[in-house]
């Protein structure tokens, strides 16, 4: 919304602000002013200029030679616009005014003839290209035949105006408006206004005798109104009414459309006038259009319509979208004499609809959208009549002819001053809230500190207590509520013990080099069923689908972080990214048994995934890819941060590499799974060779204990010992490391495999797996009897339990 302050001025008195300070008030009340224009270089000696002649210039085809009266003094001015003429009232720029741009004129010859100054045109002046009427675009401006020779030219044309520019939230549709603003502005600065009412004469002829209105649906239309204006004359506008469209962004027309858009402007009520010749009825008729109705609107477009989209008939054929926008058939023009104005109140869901459909999002649809005062639909009308008769010569027919369904019951709101304290957190006394009441210009009536406020029409976002708790903390000012703390508000806040684990676990990630992701927890239904971790498949009763999707490819709720987290490395991938390492936190969602009686249930997961160069030092020529140990690594160490201990089995999760995903399993339950995705998958998707892990969070910050451990530096030597065993190629390493951790307890404390060999010297299906085992006692040094019987004995049990042999 832009509000001219030259146009505010003639509404409130803010005499005593700059426009900063005026904009900073505005703002701090809730309406905030996102920027401000000025004019930064105003036009200099420039005057309205009388062409007493206009003559061919002798040399120059495409020049006139003007004599123009300047109210001092007249000047021969060589001008090269295509509709100059004599007797115009046009800009005139003397010799030594400045225009913007720091554009000085000179007295100067053309062709050998003398020009001192220059006739200008509305850009010359530094008015926007789209703000400039039609007529004047490619020529010069013309001022109406009254203007007074010799008078400032920039005060005339409106250039020395500010204007604000206010975002508006959605709430606050009182305030498009240069009414709403008035009363905010003059309750945010303590001042006065007051709405005049319209008047104008009227006919003794009635409107409801010359036309009917009749309303189809109520819901949609609940109030319908027809002014009957007649002999009017289409000229052109006032320049006062040019200056104040054209400071709002609106481009003049004619004075018929531009009185309505200046009354949309000034009151917030969209109005719209009809050729009554055009319309070609006595009856108007509002209904939802037929399947398949056709409507030219006023932009030249064919319309084709649907049964929810309201029209304005003549009883038989639609003449305007409702709300939206009028149509070429009935549309005033020059030869127009008798109009059908039109002031109504349409659903704001109806009109949306309309707008959305045809993507014709306008003034008008935009505030029937929002909401309008109830009360100010036909005085809009009545003030449209006032400048009708005043500046078309109108006639108005007496009355208005309507049909009216709207409720105008004003809404009374119970608030005490000890309450709006209590939620405040001030001391306001009773008189406090009476200055804050008058300032906004509600009536209440009062009683021991209880206010019973009545709400005007033209504030309808006001409906419970809590909004006119707002409304006294804005007013009152937001700068005197005190800086303090609720009493009782007990300790300052911190985190929950599962708030600083999850941020732990984040900071673990990314300090092993992973980035956060965020992905959508909606994904298509075929990704919805993949790389889902196998303790889910149990509990989950297929992928929850949306009841109104916006597309398939967001269609149905995760049960796996992974597929959204794949797109994005594919997406880095296909952009010349060659080395990523995303995680991501978040939540899946597993169906209920009956999804209509409860709510989904969600489960935190942390999941990453990693492809390309892991590590890569190419002054020491060494580099390392991803594999799937760098993620084992990672889940290995999350797993030591939180104090717990993982194993691992091989196992199948959908999307994943068969040989080369293992489940991960802490206290004999599988929390998830890790290894690499399937070469098919990864080709479908465009992927490197991509390793993935997904843990269950819930279940492991379950398990976590917070019980402080402390182990001492070891004093005393340590003796590793390294063995090669030979067994079966199916038997897992890790069956065998927990064996040797077993039956080497107390004294082995570490179990590491280095080496892996298949082929010479073994025979077929064998495979010899190399683990360097390491002894020590923190109490004493070992002695070399015990290191043998304990080696001796772990030898004995990996032999009995695995078929191992020590490889020769």
């Amino acid at each position: 919304m832009l509000i001219s302050l030259n146009w505010l001025k003639e509404l409130v008195d803010i005499s005593g602000y700059t426009t900063e300070e005026l904009s900073e008030i505005i703002t701090k009340t809730g309406i905030e002013v996102d920027g401000i224009s000025e004019p930064e270089e105003l036009p200099q000696g420039v005057v309205v200029g009388n062409i007493i002649s206009c003559e061919q210039h002798p040399d120059a085809d495409k020049l006139s030679l003007c004599q123009v009266d300047t109210g001092e003094e007249t000047l021969q001015i060589a001008c090269g616009a295509p509709n100059v003429k004599a007797g115009q009232k046009v800009a005139v720029a003397k010799p030594g005014a400045v225009l913007p741009g720091n554009f000085k004129i000179k007295k100067t010859k053309l062709r050998g003839e003398e020009s001192n100054g220059m006739i200008c045109s509305l850009q010359e002046l530094g008015v926007n290209e789209e703000d400039v009427p039609e007529a004047f675009k490619d020529g010069i401006f013309v001022f109406p035949e009254d203007t007074e020779t010799g008078e400032d030219a920039v005060k005339l044309l409106n250039l020395d105006d500010s204007v604000l520019e206010l975002d508006v939230t959605p709430n606050r549709a009182d305030v498009l408006s240069m009414v709403g603003m008035a009363y905010e502005t003059a309750a945010a600065l303590d001042r006065n206004y007051t709405l005049e009412r319209p008047s104008y004469e009227e006919a003794k002829d009635k409107a409801d005798s010359d036309v009917a209105v009749k309303i189809v649906d109520k819901e949609a239309n609940p109030y319908y109104g027809a002014f009957v204006v007649q002999d009017v004359e289409v000229k052109e506008s006032p320049l006062w009414l040019k200056n104040r469209l054209m400071a709002a962004g609106t481009r003049p027309v004619n004075n018929v459309v531009d009185i309505t858009n200046y009354v949309l402007l000034e009151y917030g009520q969209p109005l719209h006038a009809f050729d009554r010749d055009r319309f070609n009825s006595d009856m108007i008729v509002t209904r939802y259009a037929e399947e398949g109705e056709i409507l030219e609107t006023l932009d030249g477009k064919m319309r084709t319509l649907s049964p929810h989209h309201l029209v304005i008939t003549n009883g038989e054929k639609a003449h305007a979208l409702a709300g939206v926008m009028g149509g070429k058939e009935s549309e005033v023009h020059e030869g127009t004499t008798d109009l059908l104005l039109e002031a109504a109140y349409f659903a704001p869901q109806v009109v949306r609809q309309s707008a959305n459909d045809h993507e014709l999002r306008s003034e008008s649809s935009v505030r029937f959208e929002k909401g309008l005062d109830v009360n100010r639909v036909a005085q809009a009308g009545e003030r449209a009549c006032e400048l009708l008769q005043k500046y078309a010569g109108a006639t108005i027919l007496k009355g208005i002819a309507e049909e009216d369904h709207l409720s105008r019951k004003e809404t009374v709101i119970r608030m005490e001053t000890s309450r709006l304290n209590d939620r405040l957190g001030t001391k306001m006394e009773v008189q406090d809230v009476k200055n804050v009441l008058r300032r906004l210009q509600f009536e209440y009536e009062e009683k021991k500190g209880v206010f019973d406020v009545q709400i005007p029409s033209r504030r309808f976002d006001i409906s419970i207590f809590e909004d006119m708790l707002e409304e006294t903390a804005r007013i009152y000012g937001y700068d005197h509520i005190p800086y303090t703390l609720p009493e009782d508000s007990g300790q300052a806040g911190g985190l929950t013990e599962e708030q600083r684990l999850k941020r732990n676990v984040k900071t673990f990630l990314e300090g092993a080099g992973l980035s956060e992701t965020i992905t959508y927890s909606l994904t298509d239904e075929k990704s919805a069923e993949e790389m889902i971790s196998p303790e889910l498949k149990d509990e989950q009763h297929g992928a929850i689908r949306l009841a109104m999707p916006m597309s398939e490819d967001h269609s149905h709720l995760r049960l796996s972080i992974l597929p959204e987290l794949l797109r994005t490395h594919s997406y880095n991938t296909a952009r010349q990214q060659q080395n990523l390492a995303y995680y991501e936190l978040g939540k899946v969602f597993i169906s209920r048994e009956d999804e209509h009686v409860q709510q989904p249930k969600e489960v935190l997961r942390a999941a990453g995934a990693v492809s390309g160069e892991w590590v890569a030092n190419p002054w020491q020529q060494e580099k390392k890819e991803a594999d799937f140990f760098v993620v084992k690594g990672i889940v290995e160490e999350m797993a030591g941060r939180l104090g717990l201990s993982f194993t691992y089995v091989k196992g199948e999760v959908q999307g994943m590499h068969p040989g080369r995903t293992a489940l991960v399993i802490c206290n004999g339950k599988t929390i998830g799974f890790m290894g690499q995705v399937h070469p098919r998958y990864q080709k479908t998707h465009d992927l490197k060779e991509t390793y993935v892990f997904d843990l269950n969070m819930d279940l492991l910050l379950n398990l976590y204990e917070r019980e402080e451990t402390f182990v001492k530096i070891p004093k005393f030597p340590s003796v590793s010992r390294d063995i090669a065993l030979v067994v079966d190629e199916k038997t897992s390493a890790g069956e065998i490391e927990e064996t040797i951790l077993t039956t080497g307890a107390p004294l082995i404390k570490q179990v590491r495999v280095f080496d892996v060999y298949q082929g010479e010297h073994l025979d077929p299906g064998e495979k010899s797996i190399a683990f360097r085992l390491l002894y020590q006692n923190p109490e004493r040094t070992l002695k070399d009897k015990e290191v043998e019987e304990a080696h001796g004995a772990i030898l004995e049990a990996v032999a009995e339990k695995h078929d191992a042999r020590l490889r020769q």
